[in-house]
């Protein structure tokens, strides 16, 4: 299970660029795999805080993608910024702030994280949120 939030700070999103693979120096919301003896938003505060070094108050989940083709479930929590300093983990490159239109959306590492932003773009345009799943299925590449 992969576990990360969506950390708001007034009206701007958190993204942290990747300094490991997969998808390295590509952007992506805070979030890595559960570790045992904790819950779900217990790993996703600690994600938050390990790759981006935001202090965060926890809200409700938000999203939920099953990955079959990789066996992983990503869920992303609403998170409110208690401010905003940041400093990124060994894990990020950098850790930074953006509006909706600042999004770097050809440079997001995973398709989870770009459905979880157009997901909470939209709610927030109109005006409330809601839980969200889906299934993301990777296409084969065609072979040559």
């Amino acid at each position: 299970m992969v576990l990360g939030t969506i950390p708001v700070w007034e009206d701007r999103v958190l993204l942290c660029r990747r300094a490991i693979e997969p998808r390295y120096g590509y952007w992506t919301l805070p979030a890595g795999f559960m570790e045992n003896g904790e819950s779900t938003g217990e790993g996703a505060a600690r994600e938050t805080l390990e790759e981006a070094g935001a202090r965060i108050e926890l809200g409700a989940p938000f999203s939920i993608l099953d990955v079959p083709q990789i066996e992983q479930i990503h869920m992303f929590f609403h998170a409110t910024m208690l401010g905003p300093e940041l400093d990124p983990g060994p894990e990020s490159l950098e850790a930074r702030l953006f509006t909706e239109d600042e999004i770097p959306w050809d440079s997001l590492a995973f398709r989870t994280v770009s459905q979880t932003l157009r997901w909470f773009f939209e709610d927030r345009r109109a005006g409330g949120y809601r839980l969200h799943t889906e299934t993301i299925r990777y296409q084969p590449r065609p072979p040559g």
